[in-house]
């Protein structure tokens, strides 16, 4: 079985449902299945190592998932328009990855949740591209042609999935955020399956 690595890092939950949708989207795609993976959290300082194994939730990332994955989805909350601190220290951890060509060719795409409609939510995504492109990814983002794109009053972007969670967190998906982060894991697992045939 393909799997396509849908990683992510969530706090409040709205990326982690918007990560299980995708999921739910791959699964669709026959052939391909998702592993769910998340980061671990960092801090400015660091008494004691995270534990190896959270607490609940999806397990944390290891090098051997980016290796072991035919495609990548990586999702994180906003933080001023960018993505959040334990997404970036990740990411920049991926040097042997990116000497080694672990992901090229591989396609990929991302998704983010912010707690207001103009909070940043095209430049966080466009943000996690950038890595992604220089480990030499093939970035997928949604197109018109899913009728949501051009119907939500919520979460939603050309760029990738997203979600609006508000004022109050809400990490509950509007049913059209619900049906695009689906959308978005059955086009990054269809061109996943196409790739590796």
């Amino acid at each position: 079985m393909t799997e396509v690595l849908v990683l992510y890092y969530s706090r409040g939950g709205s990326v982690a449902r918007l990560a299980r949708q995708i999921a739910r989207g791959i699964g669709e795609v026959e052939g391909v299945s998702a592993r769910l993976r998340t980061v671990p959290p960092v801090a400015a300082i660091t008494q004691t190592a995270a534990p190896p194994v959270p607490e609940d939730g999806a397990p944390y990332v290891e090098p051997r998932d980016l290796d072991e994955c035919a495609g990548l989805v990586l999702g994180s909350p906003t933080r001023f328009g960018n993505m959040a601190a334990p997404v970036k220290h990740w990411l920049d951890g991926l040097g042997a990855q990116w000497a080694s060509g672990a992901l090229v060719g591989k396609p990929a795409a991302v998704f983010t949740s912010t707690a207001s409609m103009h909070g940043g939510q095209e430049s966080t995504l466009l943000s996690m591209m950038l890595p992604l492109l220089h480990h030499g990814c093939v970035i997928l983002g949604i197109p018109y042609t899913e009728p949501a794109l051009s119907r939500t009053r919520g979460g939603g972007t050309p760029y990738g999935a997203s979600h609006v969670a508000g004022a109050q967190d809400d990490p509950e998906l509007s049913d059209d955020e619900a049906a695009l982060a689906r959308a978005l894991g059955r086009r990054v697992a269809a061109l996943t399956a196409k790739v590796n045939r």
